[in-house]
This record gives structure tokens, sequence and C-alpha cells, in this order.
């Protein structure tokens, strides 16, 4: 009960500490492969983290998960609402969280074009079953970054995501919620 209290705070505020978030995430149960399948709609967990806001102000979706194979890590929304596939990019992550870009909506225009850029059709990670902090769950291992993204379930439809990204030791983490 005290788990799903804290879970709920989280949600009404958006934010917590790193500390609570990973107390919260080793709480929860593990996910198979198949349980990740399908579309998810996501949302950041700010935690002082360097990419707090950054994806809101990027108009990210979320994850699309076709199987263990083939799976689309960055969704992203256009000027008109529709849904697209983006090719996470390297230098640019570097870059992005090197410089202190401000979160809020002024750069939105310019994050979504950069974004319309970076449009593939290609799948850009793979899922596999990997031990995470004591416990081996779905994780998502991007094609071209130093990123694994681990899952652990909330409820039927939706998880708690980890980012472990090699270069910045603090984790990001985001909410998933299924497409139904």
């Amino acid at each position: 009960m005290e788990i799903l209290r804290n879970y709920q705070l989280i949600l009404e505020t958006g934010k917590t500490t790193t500390e609570k978030a990973l107390e919260l995430f080793d709480t929860l149960e593990p996910v198979n492969l198949g349980f990740m399948f399908g579309r998810w709609h996501g949302s950041g967990l700010h935690t002082n983290h360097p990419m707090d806001g950054l994806l809101e102000i990027s108009n990210w979706y979320g994850k699309e998960f076709i199987d263990s194979e083939n799976v689309h890590p960055l969704l992203f929304l256009d000027s008109r609402g529709e849904i697209f596939q983006v090719a996470p990019n390297p230098t640019l992550m570097n870059w992005v969280l090197k410089l202190p870009i401000p979160k809020n909506n002024s750069f939105k225009p310019l994050l979504i074009l950069i974004n319309s850029l970076l449009k593939t059709e290609k799948s850009q990670a793979r899922l596999r079953m990997m031990e995470y902090r004591e416990k081996v769950t779905a994780t998502m291992i991007y094609d071209y970054l130093p990123i694994n993204d681990s899952f652990r379930k909330v409820d039927e439809n939706t998880v708690l995501g980890i980012m472990d990204y090699k270069n910045i030791s603090q984790p990001f983490f985001f909410i998933l919620k299924r497409c139904l």
C-alpha cells in the first residue's frame, strides 16, 4: 500500500528525488519481453536530471516495441499531431546534455524541426531480458547509444522506466502507459 501511495504522489507532482524514484523502482516487479510489445505513451519523471523537461518540450510521444528485435525507442509528434519515429543521434545527444537548454516551450519549434530531420522507419533498438538493480527484467538496448532502458511493472498498463546512460551517472526516470 505504501508503494501505491508513493507512486500516486510521484504521478501527481511529476517529480521526486532520484533516491525515492530508485526506491520505488526497486520495489516494482520485473516484466517480460512480451509484456512490453505494443505502443506506449511516455512522460518524464523529474528528479533534477539534466534531461528533465527535455522530452516534453521536444514533443516526445513514447516508445513502440514491435518484437524483441524491432523497437522504436523515440516516437515524437509533429506539428500536426502525427506520430513519427526518430533515429537517436549520439553527437546530438551529447551536445544537448552539455548545453544549458531552457526547458520551456520557446524551444519547442526548433526541437520539433531537429527531430523531423532525424525521421526513420528503421528500428533503432532491441529488447532483451537483463539484470538491473538485482532483478532480471525487460530492457531496451539502443543500437547506437550507450543506453539501456529497464522497465518495472506498476500495473497491467503502466511501467516505470529507468534510463541508464553510460555518460551520466544519474539515472533518468520516465513512465510509460500502454496505448489501448
